[in-house]
C-alpha cells in the first residue's frame, strides 16, 4: 500500500480552433433579435475572449464527448504506459451524451489497444471532475491500482444551439439594470466551451517530469440545506421542486424546454460564494490549513463576474492569497465546467512557473445543487 499519490501526466484535447467572440453566433447561433444585446452584455461580465466548439460553423458536431475524452487519454500513453497497464479509467462530466450505458464505459469502448478493467463514471456537474480524481486517489492509497487515468471531458455546445433555446428568451432590457438577471437564460450560451484533459495518477512521483503530490481531496454538498439551482432535465414546479423529464409529456419536452440548461440566478448569487468560504473555513479547522500558506490558488470560475466576489470572501474570512499567486485560464478556453481545474493545472504545468516544493490550492464550485471541491497538491 502506497502513502503517496502522485499527478504525474496530462494531456489535454481542444476541438478545432478558438471561437473569439465576433464568432460564436456562427456556430451556435443566435436565439432572437435581443441575442446580440444579450452577447455583448454577458461578455462584458464574464471576460472571456476565446472558447472551444466540438462543431462546425454549420452546426454539425464534429467530435463527441466520448471522442474528445479517448483523445485526452490516449496522449498520456507512451512505450512505456501503454493502454494494457492501465489499472483504472475514472471518468467525470456534466454532459454525457446518453442515459445509458455509462460514460465511463463509452470512453473505454472508444479506446483502442485497452484491455478489462475498472471504470467509474461521474455524472453532474462541475464537481464530477474532482470526484473522478478522488476515486483514483483512493484507489492508489488502497494499493488497488498502480496506473490510474482520471479523465473529464464535456460537449457542452450540445446544449448551446439556438435552437434549443427559442422557447427559453427573456426580455433581455432587464440585463441592463441588474447584470445578474444575465445569468437566467441566455449567460450560459455565451461562455460555455468544450474539451477534455486527462492525468496520470500513480504511486510514485515521475523520474523526470514535474509530479503533483496530492495532499488531500475534500468534497461536500449542501443540497440538505439549498434547493437546485442549475439543471437541465426537468423544471421546477411552483414550489420550487425539481421535477425530472418523465413528469412531463412529450409536448412539454418542446414548449417547456425541458432540456435545455437552465439556472436559478437568484440561488447563484445568494449562496455560490458563502457556502464555498464556509467549507474552506471547515476544512482548515479540519487540517489545520491556512489558505494563506499556498503559493498558487487555482479557482474554477464560471464567470470572471464572481473573480472580486470570491477574493472578498476570501478577506471576510481572513485569508490573505493576493492576486499574484491567482492562476485562471477562463478568458482564453472559456468554460469547460468539470475540465476546467484540470485545464488550469495543465496549462500551469507547462508554463515554467512552477517550482519543487510549490504549493497548489485547486478550487471547484458547482451551482447544479451547491457542491464543492477543494484540492491540495504539493509540486515534487
Amino acid at each position: 500500500m502506497s502513502n503517496s499519490v502522485y499527478i504525474n501526466k496530462f494531456s489535454a484535447f481542444f476541438p478545432n480552433e478558438p471561437v473569439g467572440n465576433d464568432d460564436m453566433e456562427q456556430y451556435i447561433g443566435l436565439v432572437n433579435n435581443k441575442s446580440l444585446l444579450a452577447k455583448r452584455l454577458i461578455l462584458e461580465k464574464n471576460k472571456i475572449k476565446t472558447r472551444y466548439y466540438a462543431l462546425d460553423k454549420s452546426g454539425q458536431v464534429t467530435h463527441t464527448n466520448v471522442e474528445m475524452a479517448a483523445k485526452a487519454v490516449s496522449g498520456l500513453l507512451d512505450d512505456r504506459l501503454t493502454m494494457d497497464k492501465i489499472d483504472l479509467l475514472a471518468c467525470g462530466t456534466a454532459s454525457p451524451e446518453q442515459v445509458m450505458p455509462s460514460h465511463g464505459v463509452m470512453v473505454h469502448g472508444e479506446l483502442k489497444g485497452s484491455r478489462n478493467t475498472e471504470v467509474v463514471s461521474f455524472a453532474g456537474s462541475c464537481c464530477t471532475g474532482m470526484q473522478a480524481l478522488k476515486y483514483a486517489y483512493f484507489s492508489i492509497l488502497a494499493g488497488d491500482s498502480e496506473n490510474a487515468v482520471c479523465v473529464a471531458s464535456e460537449r457542452l455546445s450540445a446544449w448551446m444551439v439556438a435552437r434549443y433555446f427559442e422557447k427559453e428568451s427573456e426580455l433581455i432590457n432587464q440585463l441592463s439594470n441588474r447584470p445578474i438577471l444575465a445569468f437566467e437564460k441566455e449567460f450560459l450560451r455565451w461562455m460555455l466551451s468544450d474539451g477534455s484533459v486527462a492525468l496520470l495518477v500513480q504511486n510514485k512521483p515521475s523520474d523526470n517530469e514535474l509530479s503533483y503530490r496530492v495532499e488531500w481531496i475534500e468534497l461536500t454538498s449542501y443540497a440538505n440545506e439549498i434547493e437546485t439551482c442549475m439543471y437541465a432535465g426537468g423544471d421546477k414546479n411552483e414550489k420550487g421542486e425539481l421535477l425530472g423529464w418523465t413528469s412531463f409529456s412529450e409536448s412539454e419536452w418542446l414548449t417547456r424546454s425541458i432540456f435545455s440548461l437552465k439556472q436559478d440566478t437568484k440561488l447563484l448569487d445568494e449562496y455560490i460564494i458563502k457556502l464555498g468560504s464556509r467549507f474552506l473555513q471547515e476544512i482548515s479547522l479540519k487540517r489545520k490549513f491556512d489558505p494563506s500558506s499556498v503559493d498558487w490558488f487555482l479557482p474554477h470560475l464560471s464567470s470572471m463576474y464572481f473573480e472580486k466576489k470570491i477574493e472578498s470572501g476570501l478577506e471576510e474570512c481572513g485569508y490573505d492569497i493576493p492576486k499574484e499567486k491567482w492562476f485562471i485560464n477562463l478568458p482564453n478556453i472559456g468554460n469547460v465546467a468539470s475540465v476546467s481545474p484540470f485545464a488550469m493545472l495543465e496549462e500551469m504545468n507547462r508554463s515554467g512557473r512552477l517550482k519543487k516544493g510549490d504549493r497548489i490550492l485547486l478550487m471547484v464550485p458547482e451551482s447544479a445543487r451547491f457542491s464543492y471541491a477543494y484540492a491540495l497538491l504539493t509540486v515534487d
